[in-house]
């Protein structure tokens, strides 16, 4: 039987639940056992899955600055009502035993009203607009007393040295920590969890407790993923994983964790998940991120861990006897820390000692249609204990290593701010630290970013909003034989986030060989492929004074004579937004090539709105022959982070896919299919097949991956034969136009159709490439293949097809206005002069 714990006597819950314990107490490794899987049943992190979700969950991302939640100004506790839900008998939790979302802002309303030590606030919605809670529990402070909180925090990262220098700070500073929960929609339990370990210091009477909270913060963001614990599915209501969106923060939910830890500055976070059969525990196997202080952080990571262990184990649920460590008991490479997608590893370079909790027994998915009830609720039971545990034992090592986590903190931002190398880390640091886990980088002195366009203005602000410090240069300056003028953008890499501002804009590492396999991607990088110009000064900054950047530069002009059509190169997806938002407000469009939009010098002044809407610039248009603009409508079957991105870009989407068109789908004005997930040409019945026939004869095609490849072959639409690379592989590469994402990546060979691509001779820059057998769908064999083809099908449209990944959880923005050309240049037109 479980261990029952009271409500109140919240430290003797510490003692027994997770009270530090050394290497030598610990349970020893078993070898014999095979790893577990991150998120096991889950298949490639890609999310192949059909075009679906809600038609609304898009809402397209104006140009300018990230908006950023900052607490309010005033003290604790900041009693704000939550606004409350109508019950919903759909909620998934329910059946669980658990508590449903509508649940969650009454509980808390009544904790705040019953106790001074809970605030609860809103710092953001999700993607279906459902509130984002972040509680905090900690003793009462008076708004000058978190004024002096404040202080002290931005001391700790604007100025270590001080900081380690203040008495005052070192004795009366509240050790943050952070707990996100339900991350995942589908993984429940962190949440009722985390909602224990809230009642319970909010309620407990115990002096020691008291004095717990005058000595601690707890930030605790309930459910980060409402609309997903709601559905019971994994992704959030636009289809996204959460957990791999914190590089690109692409989606709300991701921002508003963004916020949270930039805001409290953690020492130790939890990000609550499951279900992995035993309870596992970060920190990671390597390859670990090359960009982190990995000696600050893994001196108290494996003991954090370890005494996490020992608090299961005291729960006495079978389930329970120990954990899974990955450091201690995987093989590199099967459950790595390299990316800064994942929470923990993103709060890593915030300051962090970041833990992903994986709570053991499964309860989703095919579990949760198939099991009796009765022992889902048993599983969910067992579930909440190990969560509330875990919880409370990072809570404990926290307050018990208060001082050295607070001077680990402070030492990792003096480095940042000093400029200092990495340290070295000598085999057996801690206990199983060996060669295997030595990852370092060299960070150069500062990256440049030539200003104008909106492409870099995105990522500057992109910067900005994750607490990256960005200058703009007063006046011209000379740097490395180049010149560039005012307004550039400088990153001086002196600062205390240079981690996470090198893990941005550094192309990152070719890590094949390192390690047999990557849980998921292992490639990334803002600086090549968000399509913004960013130079490397190795070794100088440029003496030039410079201004620190609040919000990038607007970007937008015409520039252009009054008399003159307008031009819009198609550079980006700012460009493309422009195009799309002009065409849908009915300005007569023509093109010019496949890349030049021109618009009438009649509706300049939608160009000029245009321009400054979405940052792009107008040209005067070149004289020659120009083609109709046709707006695309769009029939598509892509993955969910495809279908966020053409929406977001503007374009007219309709989802589609085998069992939609099989129902009859009406194909009245559609221009352009695009196929990369859920539609099989094979699985099509005689009539949905003759429909798609007739549409195939007038309409354009651009497909992705193997999905689209297989499409393209059924259909006999070109004669290309695709070629798989290995599964896994992934990361950045080098084509003939420039760096590119792929993931699964594929390549053509054949003939009587156009290369519009070709990978390079050496491809991969940064990611993991082997090949599946030796001499076979490795980097080497697709070495000059081709990567993107077009021609005319044999239907007598046109068709693009790409082997790589151009809108890859909308991460390659530099790639958008790549795919956006291929579908206005298969949607069909006619062909004008102009004189």
């Amino acid at each position: 039987m479980p261990v029952s714990r009271p409500l109140t006597g919240f430290c003797a819950a510490l003692l027994a639940a997770g009270l530090l314990v050394t290497p030598a107490a610990a349970a020893p490794a078993d070898p014999g056992r095979a790893p577990a899987t991150r998120d096991p049943g889950n298949g490639p992190e890609r999310n192949e899955v059909a075009a679906a979700g809600p038609e609304n969950a898009v809402q397209a991302l104006t140009a300018g600055a990230e908006r950023r939640w900052t607490p309010p100004q005033r003290g604790y506790p900041r009693q704000t009502r939550l606004r409350e839900y109508p019950e919903n008998p759909a909620d998934r939790s329910i059946k669980l035993g658990l508590v449903p979302y509508h649940g969650i802002a009454p509980r808390l309303n009544a904790l705040q009203a019953a106790s001074d030590r809970v605030s609860a606030e809103v710092v953001g919605q999700s993607a279906l607009g459902r509130d984002l809670y972040l509680v905090t529990v900690t003793a009462p402070e008076s708004a000058a007393e978190t004024r002096r909180q404040d202080r002290w925090r931005a001391r700790i990262e604007d100025d270590p040295r001080a900081a380690a220098r203040d008495r005052a700070l070192r004795r009366g500073y509240k050790a943050p920590v952070w707990i996100n929960a339900n991350i995942h929609g589908d993984e429940w339990e962190g949440t009722d969890g985390a909602l224990r370990v809230i009642e319970r210091l909010a309620t407990a009477t115990d002096p020691a407790t008291a004095a717990l909270l005058r000595r601690t913060r707890v930030y605790i963001t309930v459910t980060n993923n409402p609309d997903g614990r709601i559905a019971g599915q994994r992704p959030n209501g636009n289809g996204f994983d959460v957990n791999r969106d914190h590089a690109t923060s692409s989606q709300p939910e991701s921002r508003a964790v963004r916020d949270v830890v930039i805001a409290t500055q953690p020492f130790v976070m939890l990000d609550e998940h499951g279900y992995t059969g035993t309870t596992l525990l970060e920190p990671a196997t390597a390859p670990h991120g090359q960009n982190y202080e990995y000696d600050l952080y893994i001196r108290h990571a494996l003991p954090n861990a370890l005494g996490m262990e020992a608090a299961i184990q005291r729960l006495g649920h079978p389930e329970t006897t120990r954990a899974d460590i990955p450091f201690r008991d995987y093989a590199p490479g099967d459950w790595d820390d390299w990316p800064p997608i994942f929470t923990p590893m993103y709060a890593m370079y915030h300051g962090a000692v970041g833990h992903t909790v994986e709570i053991p027994l499964q309860v989703n998915r095919a579990a949760y249609d198939t099991l009796p009830v009765a022992e889902l609720q048993r599983r969910a039971r067992v579930n909440t204990d190990v969560a509330d545990a875990t919880i409370t034992a990072a809570i404990t090592y926290t307050d018990t290593h208060r001082a050295a986590l607070l001077a680990d903190q402070i030492e990792q931002f003096r480095r940042g701010w000093a400029g200092e190398p990495q340290r070295h880390i000598p085999d057996g640091y801690v206990e199983g630290f060996g060669p295997e886990d030595r990852y370092s980088t060299e960070f150069p002195r500062a990256y440049v970013i030539p200003a104008g366009t909106p492409a870099a203005a995105r990522l500057v602000d992109h910067l900005v909003a994750h607490d990256v410090r960005v200058t703009a240069a007063r006046r011209p300056f000379a740097l490395n034989g180049r010149r560039y003028a005012a307004g550039t953008y400088v990153v001086d890499m002196h600062q205390p986030k240079r981690g996470l501002a090198n893990v941005m804009l550094e192309a990152g590492r070719d890590i094949s060989e390192l390690v047999p396999q990557m849980y998921d991607i292992s490639g990334w990088s803002h600086r090549l492929l968000w399509g913004a110009d960013v130079h490397i000064s190795r070794r100088a900054l440029p003496r030039v004074p410079l201004t620190p950047v609040a919000v990038a530069a607007p970007t937008g002009a015409v520039d252009a004579p009054r008399r003159a059509d307008l031009a819009l190169r198609l550079r980006d997806g700012a460009d493309v937004r422009a195009v799309n938002h002009l065409a849908a407000a009915g300005v007569p469009l023509r093109r010019s090539g496949e890349r030049t939009v021109v618009v009438p010098r009649a509706h300049r002044r939608a160009a000029a709105d245009a321009a400054g809407r979405f940052g792009v610039r107008f040209t005067a248009a070149p004289r020659g022959a120009t083609t109709p603009f046709t707006a695309p409508v769009l029939a598509a079957a892509v993955s969910a982070d495809e279908l966020f991105v053409l929406r977001e870009l503007g374009f007219d989407v309709r989802p589609v896919s085998t069992a939609v068109l099989n129902a009859g789908f009406d194909w009245t004005g559609v221009t352009t299919l695009m196929v990369s997930s859920g539609l099989s040409y094979a699985g099509l019945n005689p009539a949905a097949k003759a429909a798609l026939d007739a549409f195939l004869a007038r309409g354009g095609v651009v497909t992705r991956g193997a999905t689209g490849a297989t499409f393209n072959t059924a259909a006999a639409l070109l004669p290309a034969t695709a070629v798989r690379g290995r599964a896994d592989a992934n990361g950045v590469v080098r084509t003939s136009r420039g760096p590119s994402f792929v993931y699964s990546p594929i390549w053509f060979t054949g003939t009587g159709f156009t290369v519009v691509e070709r990978y390079g001779a050496d491809p991969l820059i940064a990611g993991h490439w082997r090949e599946d057998t030796p001499g076979a769908g490795g980097p080497a064999q697709a070495a000059n293949q081709a990567s993107v083809v077009s021609g005319v099908t044999t239907r007598g449209g046109r068709a693009v097809l790409y082997g790589t990944e151009p809108l890859f959880r909308a991460h390659p923005k530099g790639l958008f206005a790549d795919v956006a050309a291929s579908i206005y240049a298969v949607t069909p037109a006619t062909v004008a002069v102009t004189p």
